[in-house]
Parts: C-alpha cells; sequence; structure tokens
C-alpha cells in the first residue's frame, strides 16, 4: 500500500491516490470467497464447498471484488493519510482508478483548515458586576416557605385563583376522545398557566362535585400537531379544594430547613448562594463574549463535514443526557412533535460556535507554543476518573491521551486569551 499522488484544492478539499498492492488484494479476495461460500449453494456442489473459480464462472470475475476492496480499503487510506499529512476531517468519497495489477483507488474530501488569527491578545471585554438585593433574598426565602408549605382542605368555598383544584378531566374534539387528554384526581393550581389557556379560568367558581364542560381552543402551535388550533370540550369534575399555609418566617422555619439555628443566618447564606450562581452566570457571559470576539478574527475556511460531525456530537450528547432521564430521541420526539431535522437545525448555531473556537483556540495554542506535561495529562485523567466514578484506568481505555492532551491546549490557549482581555481592559 502506498501514496501515488496528493492535492489540496479549493476550500479546504483534498484529492489523493493510494495503491492496494495485487498480493494483499487477493488476500482479501480469498478471504471474502471463504466468507460467502458457507451460504452459496452451487449446482453439482455441497453448500458451502464449490471452488472460487467455479462460483465466478457463475456470478462473474468481480463477484467478491466489492467485498475484498471494502477490506482492504480502510486501512490502505488511513496508511496513505499518514504519508500524505493531511489532517483529514470527515467521510471522504471514493472510486477505483485502475485494477490492472495493483489496485489504484482515489479519494476525494476535505482537511482542517488552515487558520489565520490575529488580534487575540487585543480583545476588550467586561465582566458584569454582580449584587444581590434584598427582594431577591425575600424572594428566595418565599420559594423556601412555599415548598415547604402545608395544604389544607377548603369545603365552605368554590374554588379562586391561587387555589389547589383537585378534577377528574376528559377532553373531546369533534366528539372524540383524544390520546393524553384524561387525567384523574390531579391537583392543578389554578393561575399557574400549567394547562391550555383558558382552562384554569373556567374552574374558577366551581364548588366540590361540580360536573362541567370546559371548552377551549389548542394554540396554533401546539406540539400535537392533530390538536392545533382546534377546539376542545372537557368533561371536568371538581374533587376537591386545597390552599397552601405558608409557614412563618421565623428562627423556627431556619432550624427547619437549613443548618443555621436563626433566621438572619440563614437568609445571609441565601444571599450567598444567589451571588454564586450570579457570579456563574456572569462567568458564563464574559466567556461567550470573549469567544464570539475570538470567532470574529478567525480566518479559515470550515469544510461542511466539520459543522456536520460537531452536530452529530450535539445530538449524540443530548440522547444520552435523555436515556439518563430514562427517555431517548424518539420517545421525545413522540412528546414534543419535533424531528431528528428539527433538532439539528435547532443545534448547528452551537455545533459552528464550538468548532471556530476551537479552531481559533488551537492556533493560538501553536502560536504561543503551548505545553501540555504528563502530569497535567494524568491529573486529568484523574479529574475525568473521579466525576464519573470510574477507575482511572478505565479511563485510560476509553479516552486516548493526544485526545486530552488537545483538550488542556485548547483550555490554555483560552486562559492566555483570558488573561489578556484583563489587561485590555486595564489599560
Amino acid at each position: 500500500m502506498s501514496l501515488l499522488k496528493k492535492e489540496l484544492t479549493e476550500k479546504s478539499g483534498f484529492k489523493m491516490e493510494f495503491s492496494v498492492s495485487k498480493e494483499i488484494y487477493d488476500k482479501a479476495e480469498l478471504a471474502a470467497y471463504k466468507k460467502a461460500v458457507k451460504n452459496m449453494n452451487v449446482p453439482g456442489f455441497r453448500k458451502g464447498k464449490a471452488p472460487k473459480t467455479v462460483i465466478e464462472k457463475i456470478y462473474g470475475k468481480g463477484v467478491f471484488f466489492e467485498d475484498a476492496i471494502n477490506a482492504c480499503l480502510p486501512e490502505a487510506f488511513e496508511e496513505a493519510v499518514k504519508e500524505s499529512g493531511f489532517d483529514v476531517v470527515g467521510t471522504p468519497s471514493f472510486d477505483i482508478v485502475s485494477t490492472d495489477g495493483d489496485i489504484v483507488l482515489s479519494a476525494v474530501g476535505f482537511v482542517k483548515p488552515e487558520v489565520k488569527i490575529e488580534g487575540y491578545k487585543e480583545i476588550v471585554a467586561k465582566k458584569k458586576a454582580v449584587r444581590v438585593t434584598a427582594k431577591e433574598v425575600d424572594e428566595e426565602l418565599d420559594k423556601a416557605r412555599k415548598r415547604n408549605a402545608r395544604k389544607i382542605d377548603v369545603t365552605d368555598r368554590a374554588v379562586a385563583q391561587g387555589d389547589i383544584a383537585n378534577i377528574n378531566y376528559e377532553g373531546f374534539v369533534d366528539g372524540v376522545a383524544f390520546e393524553g387528554g384524561k387525567g384523574e384526581n390531579y391537583d392543578l393550581t389554578i393561575g399557574s398557566g400549567a394547562f391550555i389557556p383558558g382552562f384554569e379560568d373556567q374552574i374558577v367558581g366551581h364548588a366540590i362535585g361540580d360536573e362541567f364542560d370546559v371548552v377551549v381552543t389548542f394554540p396554533a402551535d401546539y406540539s400535537a400537531k392533530e390538536l392545533a388550533g382546534k377546539e376542545a370540550t372537557f368533561k371536568t369534575k371538581v374533587n376537591g379544594i386545597k390552599v397552601e399555609e405558608l409557614p412563618a418566617a421565623d428562627d423556627e422555619f431556619a432550624k427547619d430547613v437549613s443548618e443555621f439555628d436563626t433566621l438572619d443566618e440563614y437568609k445571609a447564606d441565601l444571599k450567598d448562594k444567589i451571588s454564586k450562581r450570579k457570579n456563574n452566570e456572569a462567568q458564563v457571559e464574559f466567556d461567550n463574549e470573549i469567544t464570539d470576539a475570538l470567532i470574529a478574527k478567525l480566518d479559515a475556511e470550515i469544510p461542511e463535514p466539520m459543522f456536520e460531525a460537531e452536530t452529530d456530537n450535539y445530538i449524540r450528547d443530548y440522547d444520552s443526557r435523555l436515556r439518563m432521564q430514562g427517555l431517548d430521541l424518539d420517545t421525545y420526539f413522540k412528546y414534543t412533535g419535533l424531528t431528528i431535522d428539527a433538532l439539528r437545525k435547532e443545534m448547528r448555531p452551537q455545533a459552528e460556535k464550538q468548532v471556530k473556537a476551537r479552531l481559533a483556540l488551537e492556533k493560538i495554542a501553536a502560536l504561543e507554543n503551548l505545553t501540555v506535561s504528563d502530569e497535567e495529562v494524568e491529573a486529568e485523567y484523574k479529574r475525568i476518573a473521579d466525576s464519573y466514578k470510574m477507575e482511572a484506568d478505565k479511563v485510560k481505555s476509553m479516552v486516548p491521551a493526544e485526545d486530552i492532551k488537545a483538550d488542556l491546549l485548547v483550555a490554555a490557549a483560552m486562559n492566555l486569551v483570558k488573561e489578556n482581555v484583563q489587561s485590555a481592559k486595564a489599560k
């Protein structure tokens, strides 16, 4: 196997020709015959015993060609890529150039683009100042009180705004019950907006035991397309009414819900947590501002397969997160009415941003001669292992050290950019 020709083309494209020796091809063809003959019935021979020459006379000389080439191709292309020095991205298209003697193949595809970037030490960005108000602390305190509220039965009046109405309901469109439109003993907080607009308002004023119709129209953009824009009638019954009684905001409440003995200490802790959350949000905004500025300085002809591959990664990550919640993409699509194409379209902008940012940071790491030590790689393996509660050796078997090193170099480049952003602010 050897590289015969190589050429870089416009917009980060490449062409190459490479060969598979006749000896290697013949071995692959023989292996393809031995695999296929087991299931072949040829007149005059027991199943699986027909000679290769007989099969080729019946089905043609090239009957095993495709399987043999497919067996040779991956290793041959990998060796040609190594010899070429190209950093290939995506899956190229292949063709047969010649079968006279050695097999000559061609590949057309894309390489990681040449990247230019300037001014990455001159980015100006400002991190938002964080302040926590007394109102925000009180709102957080009220959330805690609401989580610990008691539910009190109401029997002497009709449903009012803010009540929790326990209801039975069944929905009909054009007189026919529809899937997912039925519930029993459902606790609905009136005014929460949990149900279709107009539904909750029609519960108000009804007493326990009342049976009545709630008539609403599904929004035009409703996720279940078969119901979107249609009028529905819900046969409804009020089973019970409850109100929430919030606990008093005092020292006793603080002792019940926290590790603190006084309300003041508890509120101070709430303020600290709000501050940390807002600082994290401000940091994310700051990082995004820097990344956007960095991308604006990037000069590269990025091939489409890089964006497609990163979008695939986002889809796989999303599917993994869904599975951790007991769902999968197919179930998610069924519930939301989305499609795989719609999800890809939704994730594409962030995937593009990720590809551009990484290319920029990789180039910066090269320009600045950044390095990563073996100790840093080991520390990162340990960090990953600890976060996933796995053995470090298991992580090493799954993630190559070169990938870890590449990620650490990108992180180091981002740190360098951030350090210079702070310097630029000070000027």
